[in-house]
Formats: C-alpha cells, structure tokens, sequence
C-alpha cells in the first residue's frame, strides 16, 4: 500500500518532495480539495507588477532558512534569487505607525541612546531594566507579558505588539513567548534576564555549526537580509509541484475532499467526498489541524480536540497600484500596534523592496487577523473591503489619489495562533498519536511555525522519520 499526503500546499508539496527524493520508487498519493497546488502562496502578475497574496520575502539565515536555500537551489532556481541586501533602505528602514504618524524604528546602536517618539525615554533604559528585573520561573507566558515585564510596557506595545501582528496577525497578549521567542525565554528562565543569558551564549557558549551550500554562503557573503524569487514566491511551489509531477509513481488527485479517515492496525482508511475509500499504510497530513480535527473526530475524540485547540485567524491582503509616488520615504513598510484601534495590520511598501519597471508605486494592506470579528466580516464585498483599506492608507500615509488598479485577497482561517501553553498541546498530540500506534504524521503550519522556512524544514524533519 502506499502512502497518502493529504494538501497539496507548501508544507505538502515539500513532504512529496523529500519523500519521492528518499524512495523515488515508493507508491505516494496526494490529495487536494481545490484545483490548483501552492495553498496560501500565490503571485499575481498585474501590469508586469507581482502582486503576492501571502509571503512575499524569505530570510536566509539560521538552519531553516539554510534549508530553504538548498531545496532552492536543487530545484534549480538560484538564478531566480532577488536579494534585499542589509544596505538598502527596505532591510534598515523600518515604521509604526503610533499616536497619529509614521515613526522610525531604531536600525543602530546609537539610536538606542536617544528619545524617539513613541518612547518616552531612550531605548537604554528599557533594555537596562531587564539586567535588574528578577526572574520570573514560568512554563509559558504571553509575548506581551514577558516583554512587559523585562523591557516594560512602550516596548510591549510598540516594539513587541506590531511585530507580532506581522509574524502571525495575532494579539500579543496571546501569543507563546515559549514558542515565538523561545531562545529568549530560555534566557531569562537559565540565566535570570534576557541580557545576561545574550551575554553568556557570545562568550561562552558554543555554536552549533551550520551546514552552508553554495547558495547560503552567497547570501552570507552577499549580505543578504531577505530575498525573493523572480515571478514571485509561487514560483517555488510551481516548481516543486513540476519536480513531483515528474515521478510516475505519484498519484495526484485534484478537487478531492476527504471526508473521514479511520486508522487501523497498521493502515488508515480515506472516505473521500465521491464515495470513494483509499486504504493507505500511512497518513501524511498538511491540511490545517481543525481540517484533520473535523476528519477523525468520531474515531479519535480525545485528539480531535487537541487539535482543535489550535485556532486560526483570517486575514485580508489588498494589493494596490498608484500611478504616482505615495511612498514618502524608502523602507519595508510599517505596522501598527494594535493599541492603535483601527482595523489594518500594517502596510508593506513592495516597490520600495523590489522596484518595477513601470516605475509605478505598490504597496500592500493587510488587515484583519486576531481583530478580523470586530471590524469586518466574511460577507463583506471586494469593494468594502477595499474602500477600507484605502480610507486608512490616506489616513496613515497621507495618500491623495486612489489606486489604478488592486487586488482583494480574503484568505479564511490562514494564520494559526501560537498562544500560551502551544508546546504542550503539540506534545500531547504528538503522544497520543505514539502512544495508540496511529499510522499518521503531522506537518505544515498549524504545529512548528507559520514562516515559509520553517514550514519547509520541520516538514522535511517529519517525514525522514517516516519509515
């Protein structure tokens, strides 16, 4: 029997990567409910303009982004490489959006001895305030509480807050600090402040050693800070997707909806919406953790609800064409802490990361996330959606005109929500599934990070497990 991949979205194109490349013999199927593969990543291209519905840039350091610069490159793909380089104003300019105006973040060491507003006194002294805060023992805490505590309060709702909202559009107060900034945690939890433990690991502590490729060194080198790919970051889920397609020994099935999976001893059974049942000996599953949740909820109610703890938020992404300069000053973007009270995440300023050849300003707005319920709703019309999110670009940025042309993306339930004790909960999933021999694996954003990089990775981890 063969094994079954269930999404066909990055984290399941990447599992049927590193499957086929360790067995390219072994019999595979995958399942996908909708008529096309790449799931929440997708690039429009509008007037030789890309216009990128989700991720748009990947970072190129640490282990998952050296991991993604290799899969890049055996794809064949480093010649489509587009590197912001730390140099360039979209790698060091960076902006809230705070009391009414657009304000830069610090981007050097002398901007942390001088008041800028929204703070009310240099960043120092927030950062010293961590060297004499006692430690506070915990398993977990929210990002916002943690940060409160060591940094205080401007620091959690202007530093910490807005970049949270970018991470994952979530609400700080809720998020795990013990799993977004886990190192950090560590650090105050072993060595009594965050400080003190950034100190010991420069001094003392050894680093893991990295294995670079050729491509990862050229970043390194390069100095890169982000980069994308030339037609856009679908461009490496339309490549994945031709790798896979090259093996006869993949099945694929399109516009498929599973509808129950029943696991046996040692196979799993897949009622799919035509009536049709596949018996497989192994279950790989990428689909969101409330899909699978609804899946085997008559079999296995105890981790039904386990994952179904795991919740997601929607998210509206508008990209907007002006025929005209409305970008003031050259950078990444902003965002906007949520203390702010209006609807919209943050604004990124993409003709300022990768200029066009019309010469035409581009810029995307996102809104919505864990606030999505209180200023919008599902049944809200392209143009409502878009009439918002024009009214706060000319309230944030001053913009005059409206654009020449747009795209409304409304991605439903795309985000999870890593809050408070999420490690614990993906344990307990992890244990039970173990512990009552279920033939299944679980990969893709809603376990070990939203980040493209870390969907890539820990989906690679997983499946090596995979006998």
């Amino acid at each position: 029997m063969s094994k079954v991949i269930l999404g066909g979205g990055l984290s399941g194109l990447s599992a049927a990567y590193y499957l086929l490349r360790k067995n390219p013999a072994s019999c595979l199927t995958l399942i996908e409910s909708s008529n096309r593969l790449g799931g929440w990543i997708k690039s429009n291209q509008i007037e030789d303009v890309i216009f990128e519905e989700a991720a748009r840039t990947l970072r190129p350091r640490g282990e998952p982004g050296i991991n993604t610069l290799e899969l890049i490159d055996e794809l064949g793909l480093s010649n489509k490489v587009n590197p912001i380089t730390l140099d360039s104003p979209a790698a060091r300019n960076r902006m809230i959006y705070a009391n009414g105006q657009l304000v830069s973040l610090p981007s050097g060491i002398k901007d942390l001895f001088v008041r800028n507003p929204p703070f009310s006194k240099p960043l120092i002294r927030h950062f010293i305030k961590d060297l004499v805060t006692a430690r506070e023992v915990n398993k977990d805490e929210s990002i916002y509480s943690f940060t409160k505590r060591r940094f205080g309060e401007e620091v959690a709702d202007y530093l910490i807050s807005p970049l949270i909202c970018g991470i994952c559009a979530g609400d700080a107060k809720e998020i795990s600090v013990n799993f977004i900034m886990k190192d950090l945690f560590e650090y105050e939890q072993k060595y009594g402040s965050i400080g003190r433990g950034m100190m010991y690991a420069l001094l003392f502590k050894k680093k893991n050693a990295l294995n670079h490729n050729a491509l990862s060194l050229r970043a390194r080198n390069e100095k890169w800070s982000v980069y994308s790919l030339n037609g856009g970051l679908e461009t490496l889920t339309k490549t994945l997707s031709d790798k896979i397609r090259q093996h006869k020994t993949l099945e694929l099935k399109m516009n498929s909806q599973c509808k129950e999976i029943k696991f046996g001893n040692p196979s799993a059974s897949i009622t799919l919406d035509n009536g049709s049942i596949q018996n497989h000996e192994h279950v790989i599953s990428s689909i969101p953790s409330y899909q699978l949740s609804n899946l085997i909820k008559n079999s296995h109610p105890e981790l039904s609800s386990l994952l179904n703890n795991i919740k997601y938020v929607s998210v509206c992404v508008i990209n907007l064409m002006f025929d005209e300069n409305i970008i003031k000053k050259d950078g990444f973007g902003f965002l906007v802490p949520p203390k702010e009270k209006i609807p919209i995440l943050g604004v990124i300023f993409d003709s300022c990361c990768f200029p066009n050849k019309t010469n035409k300003n581009v810029v995307t707005v996102m809104m919505g996330g864990k606030w999505f319920e209180e200023y919008f709703s599902h049944e809200m019309t392209e143009e409502e959606l878009l009439t918002v999110a024009t009214k706060y670009l000319k309230l944030t940025m001053n913009v005059k005109k409206d654009p020449v042309a747009y795209k409304v993306n409304l991605l439903k339930d795309c985000i999870p929500q890593y809050k408070v004790g999420h490690n614990e909960n993906v344990h307990k999933i992890e244990d039970y599934i173990k512990k009552n021999n279920i033939p299944l694996t679980i990969c893709g954003c809603s376990y070990y990070g939203v980040g493209v990089n870390d969907v890539i990775l820990s989906t690679r981890n997983m499946v090596q497990k995979i006998q």
